[in-house]
């Protein structure tokens, strides 16, 4: 039960109500270029230099940077000129475009796409289905089991998910030993239809998420047939708890799944079963503690 001051004031539900706010102030700082420019620009700027620059309104400008300070995001100065802005070194590494770390890219899939759909998420639950189709008008689906409405926003998506692994990818390949394996097979593309070529070690990054298990349990056979004696597949998934009780992240993204695709997250006994069920034993799982698990399993 909540403490006395809690049920008072419900701090952690005003946090909770304001999520996507903080999330949309982010997201548009983004799109507008506030951080590219304060990183290209080598010195603080004022709200109206910045607004000037970018071809925003000053008032609204003003209002966006100072919620920038707030979120931790940009720092100010006051000065005789007035108050003067500059970018935290977090939003340096993974905000700026031209950063090696930038997740700039996931952050637009997910203000102009991920954003929209779950104005849906009540017909989601409702219906136990994806909701691209009442979003945007399209029900045509890639072969990643995920939808875009132009190829534009497919590449925006596979630009996300790089930058996602450049933060997370070190960890997910170094939770298991993986020298023994000089044959490796990335699966991409249409891999329901199109033959796997034979490897030593297939790597399904973020795939089976996207599919039900009778989807996953046909590609893991697929995978199986293919791999050489000795061989494994390497699942690269974010792994909820045994009970579901978390990681809230995982949670989220399993409601992603719902709005966005037909598949969900699992726990690691729920994947070793779909990786059993196609012939693999000998599972090792590996939490990395942030965003992507690990899960190897041999055939």
């Amino acid at each position: 039960m909540g403490s006395t001051e809690d049920l008072e004031y419900p701090q952690i539900i005003m946090q909770y109500s304001n999520g996507f706010l903080i999330s949309k102030v982010m997201f548009t700082a983004c799109e507008l270029g506030v951080f590219d420019l304060l990183l290209e620009s080598g010195k603080p700027l004022s709200s109206d230099a910045i607004a000037a620059h970018l071809g925003a309104n000053t008032i609204g400008m003003a209002r966006l940077l100072d919620a920038c300070v707030g979120l931790k995001l940009l720092t100010v100065e006051m000065t005789q000129e007035g108050a003067l802005y500059r970018n935290t070194e977090i939003s340096t590494i993974y905000l700026t475009k031209s950063s090696p770390k930038s997740q700039y890219h996931i952050m637009m899939y997910y203000s102009n796409t991920v954003y929209l759909c779950w104005q849906y998420l009540a017909d989601a639950v409702r219906e136990g289905r994806n909701q691209y189709e009442r979003a945007f008008g399209i029900s045509s689906k890639d072969p990643f089991g995920a939808m875009y409405r132009s190829d534009e926003e497919m590449l925006k998506f596979m630009a996300g998910q790089n930058s996602v692994w450049s933060i997370c990818g070190r960890d997910v390949l170094a939770a298991f030993d993986l020298s023994p394996f000089t044959q490796i097979y990335d699966l991409g593309g249409d891999f329901f239809n199109d033959s796997i070529p034979e490897a030593e070690l297939y790597i399904l990054s973020k795939i089976l998420h996207d599919w039900d298990d009778d989807k996953c349990k046909q590609l893991l056979a697929k995978v199986y047939k293919a791999c050489k004696p000795g061989g494994g597949v390497l699942l690269v998934e974010s792994l909820l708890n045994e009970d579901k009780s978390g990681p809230v992240e995982t949670q989220l993204y399993s409601m992603n799944m719902l709005v966005q695709t037909e598949g969900k997250e699992r726990t690691a006994a729920e994947y070793s079963k779909l990786l059993e069920a196609a012939g693999f034993g000998v599972i090792q799982v590996k939490r990395t503690g942030k965003l992507y698990d690990a899960v190897l399993g041999r055939k």
